[in-house]
Order: structure tokens, then sequence, then C-alpha cells
């Protein structure tokens, strides 16, 4: 049974949400999504222009450089990449959230978010998660790619395909060199025995959490392509902006 609006208030009152960026109070409208209207408001998009296949701010110059430095080494796949917000406050704060602090919740709003990037651009694409080692999803209790995945299908109305496997692990990606990333994650990656039947001849939706340099992307984007998957698009809630100091 619902409580009626008088105690709606009262457990407002007595067991008041607070934003989980700012700390504020939430009225129950708004404790749903767990942030308050002002941090939401707030949440960083990249710059125009842009980099038309990593999605990379290029400045506010009226030349941007030629070819953009931060996808000029990818491979063929993914084709682009697409995120709804910058890794900067409050976007770091909801992805630590989700990732390491048991807020599984957020996922829904972020999934939405993300999928208005790439809203009827692939309508025909099949969503698959980049996938976590099994140690770390026991750790976290889920996997937030998975979690996020699950609400750009949902929202773009598209299937979701649980493809790939992660059949080895090394360190946490967070403190690696660039370099260190791509040999980290090289062969991490394989795609399910039935996911060719699946994936062959489909474009694909790669979902992760953050883009910092790719070489995730990269590497699960191989295993699709093995399977048949014919044009990736890496879809994530946030952007690292890469330290040029």
């Amino acid at each position: 049974m619902r409580p009626s609006g008088a105690l709606r208030g009262l457990l407002d009152f007595l067991l008041p949400a607070g934003c989980l960026t700012c700390g504020s109070w939430l009225p129950a409208a708004e404790a749903v999504s767990l942030l308050c209207g002002r941090c939401r408001a707030t949440l960083p998009v990249a710059s125009r222009p842009r980099c038309p296949r990593c999605d990379m701010p290029l400045g506010t110059g009226r030349r941007p450089a030629p070819q953009c430095r931060e996808c000029a080494g990818w491979p063929r796949q993914p084709a682009r990449a697409r995120q709804a917000h910058l890794l900067k406050a409050p976007a770091d704060t909801v992805v630590h959230a989700l990732k390491y602090e048991g807020w599984p919740e957020l996922a829904v709003e972020m999934g939405q978010a993300m999928a208005r990037g790439v809203r009827g651009a692939a309508p025909d694409a099949v969503v698959v998660p980049v996938p976590t080692t099994d140690r770390r999803r026991r750790r976290r209790g889920y996997n937030q790619a998975e979690l996020l995945a699950r609400a750009v299908a949902v929202e773009l109305g598209l299937p979701l395909f649980d493809a790939l496997v992660r059949h080895r692990g090394g360190p946490t990606q967070v403190a690696l060199h660039p370099l260190e990333r791509r040999a980290n994650v090289q062969g991490a990656f394989a795609a399910r025995p039935d996911a060719s039947t699946v994936l062959d001849g489909r474009p694909v939706l790669l979902v992760d959490d953050v883009l910092t340099t790719g070489a995730t992307a990269a590497a699960a984007s191989l295993a699709l392509e093995r399977v048949g998957a014919t044009d990736i698009t890496l879809v994530t809630y946030a952007r690292a902006l890469p330290d040029r100091g």
C-alpha cells in the first residue's frame, strides 16, 4: 500500500534523501534520480566542435587540427564514440557512485542520457555491454556496464545481448599509461559461442561507463568483429579528458 500524501511528507522529513554529488536535501520528486536539479543541470557536456569519430572536443578555434590526436591510433573499430558527459564534477562523482559505492539505481538515468546521443543513429543495432571480470562482478555485485547497457536498450527499444566474456583481467586501468592500457586488455575479450548468430552483419552499440584512451573498446570491438559485427559505436556515460600538463 502506498503511503498517503501526508505520510510521504512525514517520511520525507524524517528520512530525507541527499543528493549524491552535493549532499543537499532532495524533495521526494527528485529523490528517485538521486541527483538534485542543480547538479543535474551542471553535468559537463563537451564543447563544439568535436571530432566526428571519437567526439573529443577540438577547442574553440576556427581551424581545428586536421586530425584528432585522441583517436589517430585507433584501429578500424570502434568506428565512432559518443559520450553523454565529460568526466568532471559532478559527473565523475556519479560514475564513482555507480562503479564503487553500490548505487546501481543511478544506471537508469545515466543510460537515458547516453541514449539521447545515439537515438536514431542505428535503428537495427544490438546493444552489447563491455564485460568485467568475475572477481570484480562478485565484489561489486553487478557489472556497471551491463546496467547501463540495459537502460540504453530500454530507452532506444533495441535488443540487449551479452555477447562478450572477459576471460582474463589485468590490473585496473585507472593508473596505467595509454600503452600499458592497450597491453593490459590485449586479448582479454572473446565472443560467446552463439554471438555470430545474433551479431553477424549487425551494427553494435558497445556500452561502457567511461572512455579514457579507447584501449578497452578496441579490444572488445576486435572480438565483436570476429563474429561479424559490422559497425561498432562506443557509447559511454563520461569521457576523460587527456592531461596536457
